[in-house]
């Protein structure tokens, strides 16, 4: 052990070099451990020695969860919740490993994090969990907790070309509304008529609703936008009928909230997925490590996800004539790109809008 203590542990091999090999591999990363350690006293000698007070010291959990308390008023709402999101899943796959000394992680740790991950969820996903992890740990580089920030060397994953999104049929959507309870009827009524994300969705509150100017507004967690979505007759009389509590601040969705606020926004999207396949429209899929390839396989069958309600509302929107400009308005696309991105024009509009060329 580091400190010089003799202990011993069965490797469980049967064969003499089987159970060398691992008696190696566990050697070595118990000096590497005791590098980072020694490595981190000496810059705690260091530094009080300069400064004449202590290194500031703490676990990976405690410091993850000491940063987003001081986040809460630096940074948006929606933001706030996407990165509580980033460091739950995160905390919860180094699992013990959390409590121990920032010191202790490495490059290593991200890129097998990222691969365990992208078995789960996008290549686009996981790579936003490395981009917030790496912002993170460089304020725990820059408030001297460690020398280096682990997560900066870890290589982003290759995007797939091949993950698309298509829209929803009307008929697809009222099979989904058909087998969903009441918390996701909401959910999807408010993604088809608004267009928004699901983590939006997810921690929408009463605050969020101005029924006197027959409004959303929110700020999308994605890009920090603040957008203005007028309410439509259908969505106004949905509203109408969800229970409202005096408390402004409360949730419309209180599950979804809840699991996307506890970093547990993946459960939420693989409820979704589940309803997809309760609707005859989706493949049923097991989950998690069990699953072998999990979401990631997914994707190779389904072509459709709570996100393809924005293809929805966006291709309706366009296909009804209305002006690109004001969807893009609507959906909260940044660029016009984008908008184009989202569009899938029906043959019907397109043979329309041919019949006005003049006979030559």
């Amino acid at each position: 052990m580091p400190d010089g203590r003799r202990v011993q542990r069965s490797t469980k091999e049967k064969l003499r070099k089987a159970a060398q090999t691992k008696a190696d591999e566990w050697e070595r990363l118990s000096k590497e451990r005791t590098k980072a350690r020694q490595a981190h006293r000496v810059i705690a000698d260091i530094y009080r020695a300069a400064h004449q007070e202590e290194l500031p010291d703490a676990s990976v959990a405690d410091f993850v969860e000491r940063w987003l308390v001081r986040r809460k008023g630096e940074i948006a709402p929606g933001s706030l919740v996407s990165y509580s999101a980033t460091c739950g899943v995160f905390l919860r796959w180094l699992g013990e490993k959390a409590k121990r000394p920032l010191a202790d992680l490495d490059t290593r740790q991200f890129i097998a994090f990222r691969d365990e991950q992208a078995s789960r969820v996008s290549a686009a996903t996981c790579n936003k969990f490395i981009k917030q992890l790496r912002v993170v740990f460089e304020d725990a580089r820059r408030d001297k907790y460690i020398a280096e920030n682990p997560a900066k060397d870890c290589p982003r994953l290759k995007a797939v070309a091949t993950e698309t999104r298509r829209p929803f049929t009307t008929d697809e959507l009222r099979e989904v509304l058909k087998v969903a309870n009441d918390e996701w009827r909401s959910l999807v009524l408010f993604g088809f008529y608004t267009g928004q994300r699901l983590g939006d969705l997810a921690v929408l509150s009463w605050s969020n609703i101005d029924l006197g100017a027959g409004e959303i507004h929110l700020r999308t967690a994605k890009t920090g936008r603040m957008v203005r979505i007028p309410i439509c007759g259908p969505l106004m009389q949905h509203l109408e009928s969800l229970p409202a509590g005096d408390e402004p601040a409360s949730h419309l969705h209180p599950k979804a909230a809840k699991a996307f606020l506890n970093g547990n926004s993946p459960m939420v999207s693989r409820q979704f997925g589940d309803l997809l396949a309760a609707a005859g429209i989706t493949n049923k899929r097991g989950h998690g490590k069990t699953a072998g390839k999990g979401r990631a396989a997914a994707r190779a069958t389904s072509d459709i996800s709570f996100h393809s309600l924005r293809h929805t509302a966006t291709s309706l929107l366009k296909n009804a004539g209305i002006s690109p400009a004001v969807v893009q308005d609507i959906i909260g696309h940044d660029s016009a790109e984008m908008n184009t991105h989202y569009t899938h024009i029906e043959s019907d509009a397109k043979r329309k809008a041919l019949q006005v060329l003049p006979k030559l």
